[in-house]
């Protein structure tokens, strides 16, 4: 194992700039890319991506990495934004994954975007730590972007419960994986529960997916955790229910969780009182695969994510 500086973030009001690290194994050759936190509240991601360095250096020692791969880790490109506590870019809040492929004349986070994807472009295979737009709990999976150069039987290749496909929109053009994408990479985003706090469980999920990943694609001798049976799923069939009250949101329903159609899944309630303002319920039978996180919830504002299951 090899550390780089990559290259730096020059952040005011910091005296100094803030270096990128990214860690390589193995030969030079592009083989596979694997990108961390670019917001700041991503230190689930970061941890992952932590926790792979340091398996990938003892595979390495042990001589079960095949040298013919070459292998990046970049565990963070957001330390700026974490130590003063905001998720996106402080000085305009602006999100460095809706910034690709970059430009090395524009504002921060454009050139910031620039110089990741100046290391990651031209890999065969990338995999980002990704967590989505608003905050919330996912069950554990692997995502692809439809955008026409997507190998979709590799993301059973994780292990993961669900295989995601998504069916991009004008913002997703901009985004890390449906860049890497448009320049031949065959890239992947996994999601575990957990962002903006380490959870143990969650991170060694992940971290079992993508070593069973690089198994099974032969970079690596590795023994671990069979994984599970991966589910295939296109996010358009998902059922999404939204509010129609603005209150305090208390869900009842969690992540994982098997509902009925018509069950109570959350409620609405009064900020000055607690009365009852929605009572919201599934609108068929199903897993639920997305719960948000908020204490007080606007009017048609995303609250879950459902995959129908038959009744």
């Amino acid at each position: 194992m090899t550390q780089e500086t990559l290259f730096e973030v020059n952040a005011m009001p910091y005296r100094q700039a803030i270096p990128v690290y990214g860690y390589r194994f193995g030969s030079n050759k592009k083989t596979l890319a694997i990108m961390g936190a670019m917001r700041g509240d991503e230190f689930q991601q970061m941890y992952i991506c932590a926790k792979l360095v340091k398996a990938l250096t003892k595979i390495e020692a042990e001589g079960n990495l095949n040298k013919d791969y070459g292998i990046l880790v970049i565990p963070s490109a957001s330390q700026f934004s974490m130590n003063v506590g905001k998720r996106f870019w402080p000085v305009d809040n602006t999100d460095i994954n809706r910034m690709f492929p970059g430009y090395d004349k524009g504002e921060t986070t454009q050139r910031l975007a620039d110089s990741i994807f100046r290391e990651l472009k031209g890999y065969q295979y990338g995999i980002q730590l990704a967590s989505f737009y608003i905050a919330g709990e996912f069950l554990p999976h692997v995502r692809l972007m439809n955008t026409g150069y997507t190998n979709p039987d590799d993301g059973y290749l994780f292990g993961l419960p669900y295989l995601v496909l998504r069916k991009p929109k004008p913002y997703d053009t901009t985004t890390l994986n449906y860049n890497w994408q448009v320049f031949e990479t065959d890239a992947f985003s996994v999601y575990t529960k957990a962002t903006e706090r380490l959870d143990e469980e969650n991170a060694n999920i992940a971290l079992e997916a993508i070593l069973r990943f690089m198994a099974k694609k032969g970079f690596i001798d590795y023994e671990g955790e069979f994984g599970t049976k991966t589910s295939f799923v296109e996010e358009d069939d998902m059922l999404t229910i939204q509010t129609k009250a603005a209150g305090l949101f208390r869900p009842i329903a969690k992540a994982g969780d098997l509902v009925l159609e018509n069950e109570e899944i959350a409620e609405i309630l009064s900020p000055y009182t607690a009365e009852k303002l929605e009572v919201i319920k599934a609108k068929k039978k199903g897993r639920v695969f997305f719960v948000r996180h908020a204490e007080a919830i606007m009017e048609h504002d995303l609250i879950f994510r459902i995959i129908p299951e038959e009744a």
